[in-house]
C-alpha cells in the first residue's frame, strides 16, 4: 500500500471520526506535583483554624481573582465587538459568510472566489441552463455522435428507433428522457464515453459483477447523475455553501472540466454501490444517495486538490 493510499484510509476515518475514539492527553501521567504549588501560612492566621478552613480561604481568594480577570476579558470583548460593528459592517458580514465543514471548526473559510473560478463556475452554469432540444440540429449530432462512440461497429439507427433502448433510453426517442438533466448531461455522456472509454464500455454493457435480473438503464441513471451533482455541488446558487460545493469551486480552479470529470467517478461508484447491494432497478434511488453520500465524504477529504485525488478515481483505471 502506498504512503497516498494510506493517508487516504486515515482521512476517510477523520470525516467519520473514529481515530479520536481513545484520545490521550500527554504528560498527566507523568505529574507529581499538585497543580497549585505549597503555601506557607503564619502561626497568626494559621491559629485555631483547621486545614479545611484554611483551604475554604484559599478557594475564596482564588475565585475572587478570577472574577476579576473574567470581568475585565468581557469589558475588552464589549469595546472590540463595538468596535467591529460601528466600525466595520463589512467585516461582519464577511463573518456570518464562514462556510462550514461537516461542523469541522479547522475547516470554516470564507468562500472567495478568484476571477479563473467565477468565470469557470459562470460557464458551468450557462451549460446547465441549457435543456435539452430534440428538434436542435446540434442536439441531434451529439446523440448520433454518442452512438457512435458506445456503438462504433454498429450502423447509426434512425433518431426515433427502438434500438436506442438497447443503450438505456426508456423509449424510442431518447430526447423524452431528458427533462430536468438538460444538454449537459448528453454532454457528460458523451465526455464519459471519450476521455474514459474502456470504462464506459463496461458500464454500459454490464460486464462486472453479478448483474440484477431487472439492470438499471445506463443512459437514463446517466441524466440522473447529472443531475444529482449540480443538487449536491450547489450550483444554482450564488456562492456554494455546502463541503462539497465549496472544495468543487476549489477542483474547478484547477481544472475546468472538473464537473464531467467527477461525473464519470460518481457513474463508476454509483455502478459499484449498485453491485455491493446487489440491487434492482427498484432500489436505484437509494443507490444514488449513498453514492452521493460517499462522494462528498471522499470530497471533505483534506488531501484531495483535483478530482484524481479522490480514493474513488482508481476505479475508472479498473
Amino acid at each position: 500500500m502506498t504512503s497516498s493510499n494510506l493517508r487516504r484510509r486515515l482521512h476517510h476515518g477523520d470525516v467519520d471520526g473514529k481515530n479520536r475514539e481513545h484520545m490521550k492527553i500527554d504528560g498527566l501521567d507523568d505529574l507529581n506535583e499538585p497543580l497549585l504549588g505549597k503555601r506557607d501560612y503564619d502561626d497568626t492566621q494559621s491559629e485555631g483554624q483547621t486545614l479545611e478552613d484554611l483551604w475554604d480561604d484559599e478557594r475564596r481568594k482564588v475565585q475572587l481573582h478570577w472574577t476579576f480577570v473574567f470581568s475585565q476579558l468581557i469589558a475588552q470583548w464589549a469595546q472590540w465587538f463595538a468596535h467591529i460593528v460601528i466600525g466595520s459592517g463589512s467585516l461582519l458580514a464577511r463573518l456570518v459568510s464562514f462556510g462550514t465543514f461537516n461542523g469541522q471548526n479547522n475547516r470554516n473559510k470564507i468562500v472567495s472566489l478568484s476571477p479563473l473560478q467565477e468565470e469557470r463556475l459562470r460557464y458551468l452554469r450557462q451549460r446547465l441552463e441549457i435543456p435539452f432540444d430534440g428538434t436542435s440540429a446540434e442536439h441531434q449530432d451529439a446523440l448520433k455522435q454518442l452512438w457512435r462512440l458506445a456503438y462504433p461497429d454498429r450502423e447509426l439507427p434512425p433518431l426515433k428507433s427502438e434500438l436506442w433502448k438497447e443503450m438505456g433510453w426508456q423509449g424510442s426517442d431518447p430526447s423524452t428522457d431528458f427533462r430536468g438533466g438538460g444538454f449537459i448531461s448528453l454532454e457528460n455522456l458523451i465526455f464519459f464515453a471519450k476521455k474514459y472509454p474502456e470504462s464506459f464500455q463496461r458500464l454500459l454493457h454490464k460486464k462486472e459483477g453479478k448483474r440484477a435480473e431487472w439492470e438499471y438503464p445506463f443512459a437514463v441513471a446517466g441524466i440522473n447523475i447529472s443531475f444529482m451533482l449540480a443538487q449536491m455541488l450547489d450550483l444554482q446558487s450564488g456562492k456554494p455553501t455546502s463541503v462539497a460545493g465549496i472544495r468543487f469551486v476549489e477542483l474547478l480552479g484547477e481544472d475546468e472540466m472538473a464537473f464531467d470529470n467527477l461525473y464519470c467517478v460518481a457513474f463508476r461508484m454509483m455502478d459499484a454501490q449498485w453491485l455491493a447491494k446487489r440491487a434492482s432497478y427498484m432500489e436505484f434511488n437509494e443507490v444514488l444517495k449513498s453514492t452521493r453520500t460517499q462522494l462528498e465524504r471522499e470530497l471533505a477529504l483534506e488531501d484531495v486538490s483535483s478530482v484524481k485525488d479522490l480514493p474513488a478515481y482508481n476505479l475508472l483505471g479498473r
